[in-house]
């Protein structure tokens, strides 16, 4: 049965309009970006069969062209404005955290700093530069390295924050493992850039690790 003979109440498009984007399943939502199925199969149901050969959104999300494209119903075209979906997230994630203020965007500044880093193979240190009214100046990914670390240094960070005239920083990397728990080492870095930032009147605010889950030194009581 074509998902035009589905009810209205049921067909993916027509259920967004209704109740909202947040209303759908992972597969309703795949399946409206898919827009049409294959032979035999209806979007809905080809998004469900991609879910399942994926293991869940986020690594169909994360998926290199070669892995994207290898799989029925998808190529070049589809990976293509997949792409550019997810960089209008980050993009409008960060225009959001740049009106305003980012300590009272908790919650924003966790989204946008997932969205940018969850999806690397390889760890990626990067800092969120602030004003100080804790407003974004910038956001730059500082170090990159091994699937299992990346080495810092706090003196880059400190002549970075600097020339962009920053009075606070928060902090951010990722693990590639998916296992966000602050290791000693992280912790150490942590205290190492807090006390090279305080040199020159910089505030390090908080540090984000991101895996499979996002956690903040601050509520941890970790700064």
């Amino acid at each position: 049965m074509s998902i035009t003979d589905w009810p209205a109440e049921e067909r993916p498009r027509e259920k967004l309009l209704q109740k909202g984007a947040a209303a759908l399943s992972d597969a309703e939502l795949l399946a409206i970006f898919l827009r049409t199925g294959t032979a035999g199969l209806t979007a809905v149901d080809l998004a469900r069969q991609l879910l399942a050969g994926f293991g869940g959104l986020k690594p169909l999300l994360e998926a290199s062209e070669d892995a994207f494209c290898q799989h029925k119903g998808l190529g070049p075209a589809k990976y293509t404005q997949l792409q550019a979906v997810l960089e209008m997230a980050r993009r409008h994630l960060y225009e959001q955290l740049s009106r305003g203020d980012a300590l009272c965007s908790v919650q924003q500044t966790r989204q946008y700093l997932t969205i940018q880093l969850q999806h690397c193979t390889q760890e990626v240190f990067a800092c969120l530069f602030l004003d100080n009214r804790h407003r974004v100046i910038c956001f730059e990914k500082m170090f990159h390295g091994t699937i299992d670390s990346a080495s810092v240094y706090p003196r880059e960070v400190v002549k970075f924050a600097l020339k962009k005239n920053a009075a606070a920083v928060i902090l951010a990397h990722n693990h590639p493992s998916g296992v966000a728990e602050p290791s000693r080492a992280d912790e150490q870095i942590t205290k190492r850039l807090q006390d090279a930032l305080a040199l020159v009147d910089i505030r390090v605010l908080d540090h984000f690790v991101i895996g499979d889950e996002t956690i903040s030194f601050a509520e941890r009581g970790l700064l």
